[in-house]
């Protein structure tokens, strides 16, 4: 039996290097030396006695073969490794390696000590980022990213951790200074204090209507991915800033900033998990996210004020 010969690790070398066209993007993804996969690929064209990939210095292209097989045998893989995760996931033990993307923050950091530590047969690996190009394609399992208004359509899935009403806030100084000129059609051209990278950078975004949005493109000479950058330059009058309104309650009491009132209000700021919904989610994955719902659902109204803090212009998703 001609299937017999063949292990399971070639087969899925194969499809990886098929797909991306690339020995070395395939070794990547599935954490190999490139040697192995180029092994594998090798041994799997000796057994069926065919070249199934033709290799020059400049690109890598498939046979009529390679197509056939990719085509008509890979996708029983696919089938056996969704019915293995499914029979996985109605298991009660969180275990496995878990790759996760998300934002530096001190309160999410103590709550995945505490998820792990919880359960000791799970291994991690968390990298920080507030602006990721990385997702579930690339092999993270879960991506924790800010985003105001709708997220754009994909294959994923974005389940909602929390959510922050936010307001635009400027000095006193700098309210009177362009008293005249506080209105959506003047703003754009009035100083203001933006994101470096994430959230798309400069836009703000405004709800407009019960489901649209309004992005208003604003002029910054001060963008930054820090909530202290942002809240100390708004005190100090940099320019006006778009901040959780819980971020701001202490500097509005004491009166170094005070909301701007406009026709629109700005967008919630809101902290997502997203994760692949093509498969059935692994259960370290829900897991993970039910921990993290739980603990903002305990988390204490006076604590938010941390949080926010800290998140108010780490400004995906």
């Amino acid at each position: 039996m001609l299937l017999e010969k063949i292990e399971l690790a070639w087969l899925f070398s194969f499809k990886q290097v098929f797909e991306l066209q690339s020995f070395k993007q395939a070794a990547f993804v599935l954490n190999l030396p490139s040697s192995n996969v180029s092994r594998h690929v090798a041994l799997l064209e000796e057994v069926l006695g065919l070249r199934l990939l033709e290799r020059t210095t400049r690109r890598m292209s498939a046979t009529e073969a390679g197509s056939a097989l990719y085509e008509q045998v890979l996708p029983m893989l696919d089938a056996m490794d969704s019915a293995l995760m499914e029979i996985s996931a109605q298991g009660d033990e969180v275990a496995g390696h878990l790759k996760l993307l998300m934002p530096d923050l001190p309160l999410l950091a103590k709550w995945l000590a505490e998820f792990c530590a919880l359960h000791p047969r799970l291994s991690l690996s968390c990298d920080t980022n507030l602006a990721p190009t990385q997702g579930p394609q690339d092999g993270v399992d879960l991506l924790l990213q800010y985003g105001r208004g709708p997220l754009p359509d994909s294959g994923w899935v974005a389940r909602e951790i929390a959510r922050w009403p936010s307001i635009i806030v400027g000095a006193p100084s700098l309210l009177a200074r362009y008293r005249d000129q506080l209105n959506l059609s003047h703003f754009k051209q009035l100083p203001c204090i933006t994101s470096l990278s994430a959230l798309k950078g400069s836009p703000w975004v405004f709800k407009d209507g019960k489901h649209a949005t309004f992005t208003l493109p604003v002029y910054s000479a001060y963008r930054v991915n820090s909530a202290h950058l942002a809240k100390e330059a708004a005190i100090a009058g940099l320019g006006f800033a778009m901040l959780p309104e819980i971020s701001c309650i202490n500097e509005q009491q004491s009166g170094l900033l005070r909301q701007v009132a406009l026709d629109k209000t700005p967008e919630d700021l809101v902290l997502y998990a997203v994760f692949n919904g093509r498969k059935k989610t692994a259960r370290k994955v829900t897991a993970l996210l039910d921990f993290l719902v739980a603990k903002t659902a305990e988390l204490p109204a006076s604590a938010w004020t941390a949080w926010s803090t800290t998140v108010a212009h780490k400004e995906r998703i």
